[in-house]
This record gives C-alpha cells, structure tokens and sequence, in this order.
C-alpha cells in the first residue's frame, strides 16, 4: 500500500502534508503534489493534514482517480521533492470543489523553484 494524491491537489496544492512526511516523499509540480510511492512508508500523517482530502491510500482510491497512481510515480521522478510549507495558490479556493481536473487541468511542469 502507498498513499496517493488525487487530483483535487490541482490548482489547490496545500502543502500541510508535506511537514508532517517524515520521509519527504512528497515532489511539487507546478499546479499539484505528488507521493513517490517507492518513498512512502505508509504512516498515513499526510491524509488528515490535506484540508481539501486530496491524500488517499491506493486501495481506497475510487475508479475515477485510478490515473492518479501513475501519475504519482512518474512524476515523483521528475519533480522536486517539498518538504516545508508553503502558501496556497491565491485561487485554490476556488478550485476546491472543482471535479475531474485531471488531465484538463494538470500540468506537467515542475514547480519553478526547488525545495530542499
């Protein structure tokens, strides 16, 4: 089992998750987070600091947010990993409630400045 960032994360990108990871398995992306699964441990600390839900275990990810698997494991290679807090998008509430953003709305763009 690994956890999984769905994409509700897009254009909203929370990053309460990514303080609690004791790993850093998290990699930002322009407009979204991801989980290197091959990283995660599987504690689950992330799932209830998302405020949006977006973090899920892989068994209980519904069919709809199956692309999100791969999604997280390909680009959990290609992008930087986040391991402090950052400020939201200043539109991300707006994209809360948004459904199905994926792949209209993802992007598959590294986030502009790297973490440590």
């Amino acid at each position: 089992m690994t956890y999984v960032v769905s994409d509700k994360c897009i254009k909203c990108k929370y990053t309460d998750c990514v303080e609690v990871c004791p790993v850093d398995c998290f990699h930002e992306g322009a407009n979204m987070l991801v989980i290197d699964p091959e990283e995660c441990i599987d504690c689950g600390m992330c799932e209830p600091e998302c405020p949006i839900g977006a973090i899920c275990a892989d068994d209980t990810l519904g069919a709809d947010q199956q692309p999100m698997l791969a999604v997280n494991a390909e680009y959990a290679r290609k992008w930087p990993v986040i391991s402090s807090l950052l400020p939201a998008p200043p539109d991300a509430h707006a994209w809360e409630d948004k459904a199905d953003k994926y792949p209209e709305h993802f992007s598959p763009e590294p986030a502009k400045t790297r973490h440590e």
